[in-house]
């Protein structure tokens, strides 16, 4: 989500700095880090150096999870040490691609279909419409973008309302739907559209029965609405990454902001922001506000929800 995520979906969601290894040695032969708490030096370098990559900030009561989620790693590549993780991740040739297991092993990716219902039934009965009626000409364009998409439940839900209600409504309106997430893992499976019984519990029986196949345990997302969504790695932190995203019409960043600190927040809404049409929407989770990190979107009351509107 964040995609996180989240997952920054998107938890990411979905959401450290490092100039010194401190002064551990790296060798310590057979004491494994399976047994090691990070120390208070450790827990700041890798705190900073987490944050500087991508923006989540680990609170001091969150450092057992990142232990946790940096050991794992250690395992898996046989080194000794917290630091000498840390100076893998710095020097190694193979260090971009133990990135990408680091973002997945520090993202939280908790998410289902029609997790925020209202969300949804604003998207297709008053935002898709007011967005093309304010489009002149015949030619109609609406461009969706999940900002922590995780495994694509939020996207496909996008694709699915709008394949259901806007599209009879539209039948040549041109629908475009992004998902991007930091972490390469659930991006690939949501490429895939295979789904468990988790993630469809919220699915109504419509929908369910009608763009859906059950094979064995799985569920098989429909291969048009597979169709209509697109998915790729990125990474909320990098601008550059985010300008070549191009502009759209709404954006989803829900539990993802809840992972960073305040400059963090301002500096990811900040880019949403740039990313939208004029009188395009963000919507974000529940539980996060807006409220102290940017004054520049209007405030939409939506029946049991709220939209943040780019004047």
């Amino acid at each position: 989500m964040l995609n996180t995520s989240p997952t920054l979906r998107s938890t990411l969601g979905s959401s450290l700095r490092s100039n010194s290894l401190g002064k551990l040695n790296l060798g310590l032969g057979n004491t494994s880090a399976q047994t090691q708490k990070l120390t208070p030096q450790e827990f700041e370098e890798w705190r900073k150096y987490i944050y500087d990559l991508c923006g989540i900030y680990f609170q001091d009561n969150k450092k057992y999870l990142l232990e946790s989620r940096l050991q794992k790693r250690i395992k898996h590549l046989k080194l000794s040490s917290y630091a000498q993780y840390l100076q893998y991740l710095k020097t190694n040739p193979k260090r971009e691609q133990e990135k990408i297991q680091l973002f997945e092993a520090i993202t939280i990716n908790e998410t289902y279909f029609f997790r925020n219902q209202p969300q949804a039934d604003a998207l297709v009965n008053n935002i898709i419409p007011e967005l093309l009626a304010k489009q002149p000409g015949s030619f109609k364009r609406i461009r969706i973008w999940s900002a922590a998409s995780s495994t694509g439940e939020e996207a496909y839900t996008a694709a699915m309302v709008i394949n259901e209600i806007i599209l009879p409504k539209y039948p040549t309106l041109k629908v475009e739907i992004i998902g991007t997430d930091i972490n390469y893992a659930v991006v690939e499976a949501a490429k895939k559209g295979v789904f468990k019984e988790y993630s469809i519990r919220n699915t109504p029986p419509l929908y369910l029965k009608k763009y859906f196949r059950k094979e064995g345990n799985s569920y098989l997302i429909d291969q048009k609405i597979k169709n209509m969504v697109k998915f790729k790695t990125l990474n909320l932190y990098d601008e550059v990454g985010i300008r070549m995203m191009g502009k759209t019409d709404v954006i989803y960043c829900a539990n993802v902001l809840i992972y960073f600190d305040l400059q963090s927040k301002i500096k990811v809404v900040n880019n949403l922001y740039n990313s939208l049409n004029p009188n395009g929407y963000l919507f974000i989770g529940y539980s996060e506000t807006l409220h102290g990190i940017s004054k520049a979107f209007k405030l939409v009351s939506f029946p049991k929800t709220i939209g943040y509107k780019k004047g």
